[in-house]
């Protein structure tokens, strides 16, 4: 498969479409294909797995059914309430995978396969992508064949794999990525986690809450690049519900026999029937031969962009997680239309100063914008408030008082600059101050908005409104 190469320039000759090659088929990779489709582009998607990337495949949509199945398992096993009865939840792991795979499958069909069938502008390619120069594309089909593929935009969007940290012995056991950890038919007895961070602390509760043993293993504390008092409130959590949590702990060798892991740290050794490697993730650009096209990437092997998700190379752009932007899928998804604006001849940037983010244990950690160290680096000014859910009366109606919210502001201009939350709906309640951070509110323009009662997001106001009383000695809902 061939075309000809134009100039370089967006404005294309008459009697030909603009052509865009994507590598990848992810929500960054669809959200530039659609867009640029939507400009008039002519695109070919070049995919060697399955359609649709990470997040509705192997990440977000699996782990998140997870995570609500053992949810339920928790409250079934212990609830706050006095009249209802804990009861032991019955888990079939098999039947639970398997209509975890029917609702991925789905997903997949609907907001890929079918866009892709629907839209005459969208070509599939299957096959292994790298670049032969900074204009042409090598394919390597799944026969083995290869054809050539010349484009006047191409974006990368080829996500990120599971980092393995150079743990001796790890090359030689069966160990699980969370892949393998978010489809597994059976639950193990003792489930051993590496990592601290996202997809870690997700997917040790879950598994926690089904029903395994688990310890999770933390280099540092949990949650170390966010403000300490997030990790400090999610150990207590994980460990009121019987999960071993050790943290500044590294794991140094591991060997396998017998159907056990024996693994070697620095504070003792632990042995196990199944370990879990969730120590992050890392750009997927090995096998793309960047170097031909003379596309920077940084120290990792992240593609360099800037907020135009341009790379050194004027008519390469790269979304997604194998780029240096943040590894968040709706992060993808808008730089991927924003790329597809830039190739297509418009002008648009990506801000990601008051970008939320969101980690799905229970309570939730929710953060958007800066921390008081973050601020501090910057030369910003601050003062702060720290709010415990026991001052929230949703959260004392609910009986679960875990957790806090914080907010940070710029004590010049009395703005509100950032948020970090632990609740139970902290996801929910993170874009309010997502809002309120982007159109530069003030703490006591945020305190002075009407809030519904009772709800888990009043804490936001009630926070806000300790910058100037104690709320403790506040009536109901009092404005």
């Amino acid at each position: 498969m061939s075309d000809c190469c134009s100039k370089n320039s967006t404005q294309q000759h008459s009697d030909r479409k603009l052509h865009v090659a994507i590598i990848g088929s992810g929500s960054g990779a669809f959200a530039c294909a659609i867009r640029a489709a939507e400009a008039g582009a002519r695109v070919t998607i070049i995919e060697s797995g399955t359609l649709g990337g990470c997040c509705v495949n192997v990440g977000c949509v699996p782990s998140k059914i997870l995570i609500r199945a053992a949810h339920i398992a928790q409250h079934q096993r212990q609830n706050p309430f006095e009249g209802l009865e804990n009861q032991a939840p019955k888990v079939n792991r098999k039947m639970l995978a398997q209509q975890q795979q029917t609702r991925v499958d789905e997903l997949r069909l609907a907001k890929y396969e079918n866009i892709l069938a629907g839209n005459p502008a969208l070509t599939l390619v299957k096959g292994l992508g790298e670049f032969k120069n900074s204009k042409t594309l090598l394919i390597t089909k799944p026969d083995g064949t290869q054809t050539e593929l010349k484009a006047d935009r191409i974006l990368i969007a080829t996500g990120s794999k599971a980092f393995i940290p150079p743990i001796e012995g790890i090359t030689s056991v069966p160990y699980w990525t969370s892949t393998e950890a978010l489809f597994a038919e059976v639950l193990p007895k003792h489930l051993v986690v590496i990592g601290s961070s996202v997809v870690a602390v997700e997917i040790a509760q879950a598994y926690q809450r089904l029903g395994t043993q688990v310890t999770l293993v933390a280099r540092h504390s949990l949650l170390y690049k966010e403000d300490p008092a997030l990790g400090e409130a999610l150990q207590q959590a994980f460990e009121a519900e019987g999960m071993t949590v050790l943290t500044d702990t590294q794991a140094q060798s591991v060997t396998y026999e017998n159907k056990q892991f024996e693994l070697f740290l620095s504070k003792g050794k632990l042995v196990c029937d199944q370990l879990l490697i969730a120590a992050g993730r890392s750009a997927n650009t090995c096998g793309l031969n960047l170097e031909r096209a003379a596309v920077a990437v940084d120290q990792v092997g992240a593609v360099v962009v800037d907020d135009r998700l341009q790379t050194n190379v004027e008519h390469i752009y790269s979304v997604g997680d194998c780029s240096t932007m943040p590894q968040f899928v709706y992060v993808a998804a808008a730089a991927g239309t924003r790329a597809a604006i830039n190739m297509t001849g418009g002008d648009a940037t990506l801000d990601l100063s008051t970008m939320p983010a969101v980690i799905f244990t229970d309570p939730q950690v929710a953060t958007v914008g800066l921390t008081e160290v973050q601020a501090k680096n910057q030369s910003i000014n601050t003062i702060s408030r720290y709010l415990d859910l026991i001052n929230v009366p949703r959260a004392l109606a609910n009986f679960d008082t875990r957790g806090f919210v914080k907010l940070v502001v710029n004590s010049d201009n009395q703005q509100l600059i950032g948020a970090q939350i632990v609740a139970e709906q902290g996801g929910e309640m993170i874009q309010t101050a997502t809002l309120a951070i982007h159109n530069k509110m003030t703490i006591d323009a945020l305190a002075g908005q009407l809030f519904p009662y009772l709800t888990m997001v009043e804490g936001l106001k009630l926070c806000a409104q300790t910058f100037a009383k104690d709320v403790s000695q506040l009536s109901c809902c009092a404005g």
